[in-house]
């Protein structure tokens, strides 16, 4: 192969990759690109060929390479090519490889010199190569041939600067040595991109193709058009060359023999050829990576710093040891004991932000899905009267009666307390489902040990449904308390006189006063149809009398306002496709409720919302849909009811008797459920798991076998260990990186005003074919002698990058030729 800098670079970005492959991450250098720019037939190809080490890119006069060749070199075991446009097919012959580029070529911009911009992606696998992207270029041309377009210069132009334009972009300005390098496209495109000089390499071909006394040694010395990095000096193989088969191994020994042998050049042969140019770019290589090593090591410090305290637990760890299990198993019983305190108690560390759950979701029970039960359990206002009539009228039986019988209130009074069983033994019914869901959060801290958490699960969740039972007895035997006895002495009932004086409206809605606010949120309105918008999302704000939304929550500009009068709730079912949980708001007397919809579709994003604010509508006034039957069995009876006045006294007074005591009863209900619930559920099973859980535990069987943990434990603990003996390591070869490996400087800036500069007309600088030392008579000045006075010396009008102390002259133009060296004859041009 013939880039040995590039094989010294592989060790050391293989040690770095291996580090990180061990610990399972991917090392991204992010290498940069290597684009090749110069005209035509100035050897970029042969540039490009010697950091591959293969002869594979077309050769030939004119414009040979007309669409960009994307080169990505993949560090591999074996030897082979891929084309992208070949998927599947691997190249092992380099010559089968040429022979397709010009196929390619060929078969987008056709056999006559067309060009295209279309990229080709050329894959080369290599174990003497790293990472890199190399990008071969079409040549600057001026004058279109053949098939090429009367714009084939800014055609090319726009391609390279495609390219080039990037800042991870290294550019190698390839001009040859025997033409006019002040007229170098290249060196013009690369300061357009990069003014500051600091990723552009100039690099000189064709130095033995030069006229005879002729020689570029003031350019590559950076005397004449300076670069901040410089030129490099390469001799490349000519078509004889390649034609008869020379490998790049030799050509390189030519090259250096050339270097070591010309006058000109024998001084500074050991800063050009193209070993020099690749030991320049592998510095810019090693630059970046050492560039890259202080992120990559914050990295891993971060990395290992979370790893610590847990790889200082797993080293030494015995999973057999008897006496770690034992302590680990009263460790773990705590632990559980404390996080189910915590969940129900409440607690700072560790808060769930995404749901509600544990003691919070209870208390969301406890004060809005019980009372929201509860409510539904209301009989509508026109079955209550008729039930109470019916009830007046079969006390009095066959006979008249004067007086409001007080056992009709007591029979509507015990019906009603009976009604309320249901909701009491639902709520128990969700706080053991939470609490049951508590204990399976609390038991993934357990998930080390398998049989230790299935063992804790069952023991506590066969405690909380031992305790059910009794919760619900208790609950019943509220219930059943109500109805043995009926106080109507009881401090807040009304009584007899204060009932026939109260209207009915009075008691409608229970804890609310005139334009109390009683909920705000987001809801969305769903169903907006879409030639108006489709659902859209409101704040709304829910008072005692009305139902309105606003824009957003600032509350300037209100949307609607929606009186609570006459309105019900509905459920909605679920659509397959719609994430959103919703409810509708409608009239009973069928009316239209939001402009031409007879029904509001709000929409949640959870069941738990909805229900939220189906118990704040109850507060309101507004009560949920009945079932169809009960409704038409009602609307039935309703139609066939009738009441003269004096009954309709009584029943009025009834009315208001049984509202009352209800009052009461709802009340008592809604503060003794909590308490019951906490008393003989909540508290105890706390009480449980801090007193006996461990016993019951150690009386279900070996001890040992509950501590024995699961396989993904043992793998997690192997794979901590060995991430952090990886990390170790891996900082090591950072650190031994860091110190083995140098950043070489970037140089200091020059005058390279001369490439695309503004201001003043400037005479164009000499070529380097007028460049002629002296004749055979005449022998070159040693080095460091005072220059002639018509010849500038070092320290003339550009700095000279190899010494440093020059003083930089600005907007100057170069040189003139000096007058002792004989002009370049006219008859004679440099071999193509």
């Amino acid at each position: 192969m013939g880039n040995r800098g590039m094989e010294d670079l592989i060790p050391l970005v293989n040690k770095l990759q291996d580090a990180f492959s061990s610990i399972d991450q991917s090392c991204n250098l992010d290498l940069p690109q290597i684009a090749v720019v110069g005209g035509q037939s100035a050897g970029k190809s042969s540039v490009l060929e010697n950091f591959v080490g293969r002869d594979f890119l077309p050769r030939g006069s004119g414009i040979v390479t007309r669409r960009p060749l994307v080169l990505q070199l993949i560090s591999a075991n074996a030897e082979w090519a891929e084309f992208l446009h070949c998927k599947g097919k691997k190249f092992t012959d380099f010559d089968e490889v040429r022979q397709e580029i010009e196929a390619e070529t060929d078969r987008v911009t056709g056999a006559n010199r067309g060009i295209s911009p279309v990229p080709i992606n050329l894959r080369v696998y290599s174990p003497h190569v790293l990472n890199l992207t190399l990008i071969d270029l079409p040549g600057i041309t001026k004058v279109p041939v053949g098939d090429q377009p009367a714009d084939i210069e800014q055609q090319i132009r726009d391609m390279i600067m495609q390219f080039i334009t990037r800042e991870s972009c290294l550019v190698l300005a390839v001009t040859p040595a025997n033409t006019d390098l002040a007229n170098s496209d290249a060196l013009k495109l690369a300061k357009e991109v990069d003014p500051q000089g600091q990723r552009t390499i100039g690099v000189i071909t064709k130095l033995d193709l030069m006229d005879e006394g002729t020689d570029a040694r003031d350019i590559l010395e950076n005397k004449l058009l300076p670069l901040r990095r410089g030129y490099i000096g390469v001799v490349n193989r000519s078509q004889k060359d390649i034609d008869g088969k020379k490998d790049i191994k030799a050509a390189l020994e030519a090259e250096k023999k050339f270097f070591m042998s010309h006058a000109s050049y024998r001084h500074m042969s050991d800063k050009m050829g193209t070993p020099r140019l690749q030991k320049i770019l592998n510095q810019q290589l090693t630059n970046h990576i050492r560039d890259t090593l202080p992120a990559f090591r914050s990295k891993l410090q971060s990395q290992l710093l979370a790893l610590d305290k847990e790889a200082e637990e797993y080293r030494g760890y015995r999973p057999d040891d008897p006496s770690r299990k034992t302590k680990q198993l009263l460790q773990m019983v705590q632990q559980f004991s404390v996080d189910f305190e915590k969940r129900i108690e409440g607690s700072g560390d560790q808060v769930d932000t995404v749901e509600l759950s544990g003691g919070a979701k209870i208390n969301r029970i406890f004060h809005e899905r019980f009372p929201f039960e509860l409510v539904k359990m209301e009989c509508d206002d026109k079955e209550m009267r008729r039930e109470i009539s019916y009830a007046i009228k079969n006390i009095h039986g066959i006979r008249t009666g004067l007086f409001t019988p007080d056992m009709a209130f007591e029979a509507i009074v015990k019906k009603q307390v009976v009604k309320l069983k249901e909701p009491c033994v639902k709520c128990v019914d969700m706080v053991i489902q939470e609490l049951i869901n508590t204990v399976r959060q609390c038991s993934n801290k357990l998930e080390c040990f398998p049989r230790l958490r299935e063992e804790t699960e069952r023991i506590v969740t066969s405690h909380i449904r031992d305790r059910e039972s009794r919760a619900k007895d208790q609950v019943l035997l509220l219930i059943d308390v109500q109805l043995s006895y009926i106080n109507t002495n009881h401090e807040d009932f009304i009584g007899f006189a204060n009932a026939q004086q109260r209207s009915s409206q009075a008691s409608k809605s229970q804890g609310t006063t005139v334009n109390q606010v009683i909920r705000k949120g987001w809801l969305t309105i769903n169903n907006i149809s879409i030639i108006k918008g489709g659902a859209k999302e409101y704040w709304f704000i829910l008072t005692a009398e009305s139902l309105s939304w606003f824009k957003d929550d600032e509350e300037k500009e209100k949307k609607y306002m929606l009186p609570l009068d006459n309105l019900k709730v509905r459920d909605v079912e679920k659509s397959f496709m719609s994430s959103k949980h919703i409810f509708s708001i409608f009239n009973t007397e069928s009316r239209n409720v939001y402009k031409d919809n007879r029904t509001l579709e709000l929409a949640c994003d959870s069941q738990e919302d909805v229900d939220s604010w189906k118990s704040s509508l109850l507060r309101a006034g507004v009560y949920p849909e009945r079932t169809t039957m009960a409704e038409s069995e009602s609307s039935t009876t309703s139609e066939n009811f009738s009441m003269d006045p004096q009954l309709e006294r009584k029943v009025e007074t009834i009315r208001n008797l049984v509202d009352s005591y209800m009052a009461i009863v709802n009340k008592c209900i809604r503060d003794l459920m909590p308490k019951t619930i906490m008393h003989l559920m909540i508290n105890n099973v706390k009480d449980f798991i801090n007193a006996e859980l461990l016993a019951q535990l150690y009386s279900a069987g070996d001890q040992s076998a509950l501590m024995d943990e699961s396989q993904e434990q043992g793998q997690r603990r192997d794979e901590v260990l060995r991430t952090h003996h990886a990390l170790k390591e891996a900082l090591a070869i950072i650190g031994d990186i860091s110190t083995s490996t140098i950043t070489t400087p970037l140089p200091p800036p020059v005058d390279s005003s001369w490439v695309g500069g503004s201001g003043g007309r400037r005479s164009p600088p000499p070529s380097p074919t007028a460049s002629r030392r002296m004749s055979s008579g005449q022998r070159p000045a040693p080095r460091g002698a005072p220059p002639p006075p018509n010849r500038p010396g070092p320290l003339g009008p550009f700095n000279n990058a190899e010494s440093p102390q020059a003083p930089s002259r600005p907007n100057r133009a170069p040189p003139s030729i000096p007058s002792r060296r004989p002009p370049p004859s006219p008859t004679r041009q440099a071999p193509p």
